[in-house]
């Protein structure tokens, strides 16, 4: 069994190949080629978080891939010096069922999630999209402007966060990593972002919608990341009405996505509303954008088979490079 560490992940998971992995995870979720129940959800006693079991065997032309995650998000983790969302991805050899690799999970989480916002952009946005909003500063804002400069020609990127100082090390951050990634302004407010945005992601743990439906300018692309709970939103109802709004994956939306729960719930959008999958787009089964002015909405709660083909890449990277750590459990 091979132990993978957080540093080995990222020298394995290199932004672009984790783009063309997600791609290839839609695809096989829409294909039916994935076997995935809903993640089940454990509530922390005291309200101190969420641990999610997050399973997954995805069977194509070019994969037998089995793994598992568990990840846990805890809120106070920050202050504890820790990282909000901490996972761990178990690989699993699908015909005998040996654990073949652990893997850390909280940088695999963070590059695949990016990964897919960006896959979803390159299905769905304008292909001249040059300008890109991201709201919140967290790890996930680091990894979404990465992405999304994969798939389109970034010329300007628009940060909002209620951390100014926590922004500008982001972008100090970035800049000494990636000098390609050029541009960063720290905006006021949000709607100054988005307004000015043909790529948008959310990236918070709000509970409430992060802009004014207003702010949104025909022809925009819109990634709604962070919400993950039934009840809470990033995304205004009346700008998911006016969207035409694809997911990751069907059934989990339903059942875990609020920025369409709520507009559900309410009356103000009927399930129709949800044209389909990322991956009947790629496939060209379904129609994503169909003009310049339309306004596109990619909703992803995070699925098993994402991880499982991320963690799959990362596998077959390791073992080509020769890294890691060699252990037995049986």
């Amino acid at each position: 069994m091979l132990i993978l560490n957080a540093s080995q992940v990222r020298q394995t998971l290199p932004m672009p190949a984790a783009v063309e992995a997600m791609k290839r995870a839609f695809l096989a979720i829409s294909a039916g080629e994935v076997d995935m129940p809903l993640r089940s959800h454990l509530n922390l006693a005291g309200g101190r978080g969420t641990t999610l079991v997050m399973p997954a065997h995805v069977v194509s032309s070019d994969t037998d891939s089995l793994a598992v995650k568990i990840v846990s998000v805890i809120g106070d983790n920050p202050r504890r010096g820790l990282p909000r969302i901490i996972a761990t991805v178990l690989v699993i050899n699908p015909e005998t069922g040996e654990p073949i690799a652990v893997i850390e999970g909280t940088t695999v989480t963070a590059i695949r999630t990016a990964a897919a916002s960006a896959a979803a952009t390159d299905a769905l946005a304008r292909p001249d999209s040059q300008t890109l909003a991201v709201i919140g500063a967290g790890v996930q804002a680091r990894e979404h402007i990465a992405a999304i400069h994969c798939v389109r020609d970034i010329r300007q990127t628009y940060l909002v966060a209620r951390d100014r100082a926590q922004a500008e090390r982001l972008i100090e951050d970035m800049s000494a990593v990636d000098p390609a990634i050029r541009d960063i302004t720290i905006c006021e407010s949000s709607d100054e972002a988005v307004a000015q945005a043909d790529v948008v992601c959310t990236v918070t743990t709000s509970a409430d919608p992060v802009f004014s439906p207003d702010a949104i300018r025909s022809g925009t692309h819109i990634n709604a990341v962070g919400s993950y709970q039934p009840h809470t939103v990033e995304i205004p109802g009346e700008t998911v009405k006016a969207a035409r709004v694809f997911v990751d994956h069907r059934p989990s939306a339903l059942e875990e996505a609020g920025d369409l729960i709520v507009p559900l719930e309410s009356g103000l959008i009927d399930a129709s509303h949800i044209l389909g999958e990322v991956g009947e787009v790629l496939a060209g089964s379904i129609v994503g954008r169909r003009s310049a002015s339309d306004v596109t909405l990619f909703k992803s709660v995070g699925c098993a088979a994402e991880d499982c083909l991320a963690a799959s890449e990362v596998l077959d990277r390791a073992k080509a490079l020769g890294i890691g750590e060699e252990t037995t459990l049986i």
